[in-house]
């Protein structure tokens, strides 16, 4: 029983280990996908609120958070609690003015079972100017 109990244990943690390890992976791989739309761009102000005339323009980065591009200017806010922030959700954000706010109340869906899964906290929106090369 002891050598079942032991087993059983080591079993667990090493599921436990995998999982941390595929969601730091999962994290990096977004990382890596931001950091490729920023080449070019250097960081400039944060704000909390931006203004967004084309809402198709608004992405997803799983474990990261939400990028707004603006042609020149590209607008990242990362999410609060980044590892719930999934590839497969889709936010549903509820404004409450004329601009795309930290505060707002932002929820999202899963894109394939339409489910709610959760609700997205976001850090306030940092811009990303276009560095000129001349």
């Amino acid at each position: 029983m002891k050598k079942l109990l032991t087993l059983a244990a080591a079993s667990a943690a090493l599921a436990l280990g995998a999982t941390a390890a595929q969601a730091e992976t999962r994290q990096e791989r977004g990382e890596t996908r931001l950091a490729e739309m920023l080449e070019g761009y250097e960081a400039g102000e944060s704000q909390s609120c931006i203004t967004t005339f084309r809402s198709n323009d608004l992405q997803v980065i799983p474990y990261v958070g939400l990028v707004y591009d603006a042609g020149d200017t590209i607008y990242v806010a990362r999410a609060v609690r980044p590892e719930r922030l999934r590839d497969t959700d889709v936010p549903i954000i509820e404004r409450f003015g004329s601009q795309l706010c930290r505060t707002d109340v932002i929820r999202t869906m899963d894109r394939y079972s339409q489910f709610v899964t959760g609700a997205l906290f976001l850090e306030d929106f940092v811009a990303y100017n276009k560095v000129d090369r001349g």
